[in-house]
This record gives C-alpha cells, structure tokens and sequence, in this order.
C-alpha cells in the first residue's frame, strides 16, 4: 500500500489541492491514503503512522521560489527525526526552474512542470514496484549529474478536478493556465508556457456546483489575468467573460458569491473598461479590483515587457472608481535597470493613485529562477524611497510585505550565486 502525505503549506496547497483533485480523476486511486499535515511536529508524526501501517510513503511539497528555504529545512527536520526511509518529492515553480537546487537539498525526486499526469505515474510505480527513478516529468540525481525524464504530455484543465469534493478539499477554481504576456519578472509563463489554456465554462460551472453543494457560498479563480479568458491574444473577449459569469452565478444560485479580478485573479490595467467593469457589477461580489501596475516608468514598463503604459494605469484606476470599484494597484519595488528618475515617478505615480482613490499593494523585486531577470540584483530601496512609502503607508494607501520581501530577494540571489559557484 501507498499513502501520499503532502506539507499542506501556504502557498502550496494551491497546488496540492489541485493535485489531489487530478488523483481523482483516476478510479485507481479511490483508496489511496493522503494526508495534509500542516505543520513540521504534524508531518513528522503522520509519515511515522503511515510508516507503522507498513505503506510506502511518498511525501509532497509545492512551493515558489520564496518559500525554499523552509520547505528544504523542513525536509530536513523530518530525515532528521525518522529511520525509515520514504520519498521526497517537489514541484512547482521554483522546482522546474532550479533542480539542482532541490536535488541537493536532499530531495529525491522533483516533478519538471506539470504535476497532473506526472503524480499518477509515479504513484502506480511506488504502488507496483516499477522503475521510480525514470518517472516520466520527474527529475533526479544520477552522481553529479541531473537526470530528466520526458515530460507527459500538456495538460487540459478539463481533464482534471480543480479540488476533490471526494475528500472534503475544496479551493479556488483555475480558469486560464499560461500567460501570452511574458514579463521578464515572473514565472508564470516560463513554467506554463506563454499561451492560455483556459477551463470550458461548462466545467467551471461544475465545480461551482461542487462548491455550492458541499455548503460553500463562495467561488473564486485563479488566472494570471482574469479579463484575458476565452481569449487567445491581447484582446478581451467579454461575451466569454459574461457567458463565465452568468454559468458560474447560476451554478451558485440561490445565494452564491463571485469574486473575480481580485486574488488570486488581478486584471491587466488596459483591460479595465466602463465596459468590462459594468459586466463585472452584474455579476462579482467583490467591491474591490486587483490591477497590476508594476512601475510608475514608462522605460521600465518596457524593459519589463509589460505591454502597458503609466497612462493605462491611470486610466484603469479612474474607471475602476467610476464603476464602483476600488482599485489595488500592485506594483513592484527595485526592478531591474531602474535609474533615480525612474524610482521617483513610481513613488510619485503611487501618489497620484491613492489621492485617486486608490490602494497601492508594494512588492519588492525577487530575482525568480527561470524568469529572465533571474541573474538580476535583488531589490534595493534607498531611504528616502522607503519613508515616502512608509507615508502612504500611514495613510492606509499602501500594503504589502515588501520590507519582509527584500530580505527574501537578498537571500534568493545568495543562494542562485551559491549555485552558480558550484558549476
């Protein structure tokens, strides 16, 4: 017998919902043992029972690139405390970026891009004692050496359950996979390639179904850019947006609520219309609406490849005000190429946002594996910058754990340096 215990940490149960949720797809797995401890002392004593129970053991982590270092001091801690052996093994973002990393962090296996088809394999080889080693999507160390098996083949989210109401785990319904937009700063389209696959309305009304019929009122997505569903390109399709919500709304019914275009589904600035955002009245919950800004510079909007102007940031606040919305606008501290001038029309475009009516929510510039600005210094704000946003900041204008962030950028780009040293 085989159980699966996966550490069920934010952020990664994200992934691992979703994770439990494609094992469901496949009947074989209706018996299959999985727990979801949540702390290091839970997971510890669970992989122990399991152990006790004479099931081979398969223990999970998902995580990004911030939460590394304790997901691999965690893993430490638990070859530390057990005798017998079990399977370690890792995924996500920061995973398919950086193996090696992972693979002499002590894990033994780490899952290269999607999970949704590599997990099943790999579980029926520990379940039938097949060749672990060579699971298709995973790799592994062979000496010195990075081994990878091909990976399966792309997944279509219809194909699977966003969550497994078999199990009681519910979570957020993923509508859109991939990103056509690519910014240098972040992994998303480097890990799901830069294309959107979205969900069937159909589907996701489905699963809105689940939602309701499991005693839960609320639904909420996951999309790199949530205006950006049922399109293709840069064009926004808003009879897809309204057939989605109106689908998802019935599914809800009587009392169910919406929220779209707030986390963990932000819209793009130029997607913000009376339009789009006298659709979204009809149908969201939510009074307030995620933008992605990043920069107050045009320069480094464009060095950053976002595809938008400063202009289409204050547009969007404007309009998301007009229509009833209060506007989040993140934006990212540090990035790359940034000049004094540069800095200067950030703090000052925060500003003009927040006496707009807007809150700005501050990031600080991580150098994320597998981005193109990985090889980037991490943020660095000079004082003056830092008490200007500490003055928004007692104005209740800004939010955010950029100053926890920089010190997590700081130590992202030791440990890249650290491996690059290594060869």
């Amino acid at each position: 017998m085989v159980s699966l215990v996966a550490s069920f940490r934010y952020p990664g149960q994200y992934a691992l919902t979703a994770l439990v949720g494609a094992l469901d797809a496949h009947p074989e797995f209706d018996g299959l043992t999985i727990r979801l401890p949540r702390r290091t002392d839970e997971l510890i004593a669970t992989i122990r029972a399991e152990q006790a129970r004479g099931h081979r053991v398969v223990v999970a982590w998902s995580f990004y690139s911030p939460s590394f270092a304790e997901c691999a001091d965690e893993l430490r801690a638990v070859r530390a405390s057990l005798d017998a052996p079990f399977l370690a093994i890792a995924g996500g973002v920061h995973a398919t970026a950086e193996p090696r990393q992972m693979l002499d962090a002590g894990f033994d296996l780490v899952c290269i891009g999607e999970g949704e088809r590599a997990l099943p394999e790999l579980l029926r080889r520990v379940r039938d004692g097949g060749d672990v080693a060579k699971a298709p999507g995973f790799a592994r160390l062979d000496g010195q050496q990075v081994l990878r098996a091909p990976r399966p083949e792309r997944v279509a989210l219809d194909a699977f359950p966003p969550f497994s109401p078999r199990r009681g785990l519910f979570g957020a319904i993923e509508l859109t996979r991939g990103c056509i937009y690519a910014c240098r700063f972040c992994q998303t389209p480097f890990f799901s390639k830069a294309t959107f696959r979205h969900r069937g309305v159909d589907d996701v009304a489905r699963w809105a179904r689940e939602l309701r019929r499991s005693g839960r009122r609320d639904v909420r997505f996951i999309s790199p850019t949530s205006l950006s569903y049922g399109s293709d390109d840069a064009s926004v399709n808003l009879d897809a947006v309204e057939a989605l919500l109106s689908k998802t709304a019935e599914a809800m019914a009587p009392d169910g609520r919406l929220f779209f275009g707030t986390f963990p589904s932000e819209v793009r600035p130029e997607h913000v219309t009376p339009e789009a955002l006298a659709l979204l009245k009809r149908f969201v919950a939510n009074d307030a609406l995620i933008i992605g800004g990043q920069s107050g510079s045009d320069r480094v909007l464009a060095e950053s490849r976002r595809g938008h102007s400063v202009e289409a940031i204050v547009r969007a606040v404007r309009v998301a005000v007009a229509g009833g919305f209060r506007p989040d606008v993140d934006f990212i501290l540090g990035l790359p190429g940034e000049a004094e001038s540069d800095v200067a029309a950030t703090v000052a475009l925060m500003e003009r946002l927040a006496d707009l009516g807007a809150r700005v929510h501050g990031h600080a510039f991580m150098p994320l594996p597998g981005t193109p600005f990985r090889d980037a210094a991490p943020a660095r704000i000079d004082e003056a910058t830092q008490a200007a946003l500490d003055r928004l900041a007692s104005r209740q204008a800004l939010y955010g754990h950029w100053k926890r962030q920089l010190a997590t950028a700081a130590d992202i780009a030791r440990r890249r340096d650290q491996l690059k040293s290594r060869g």
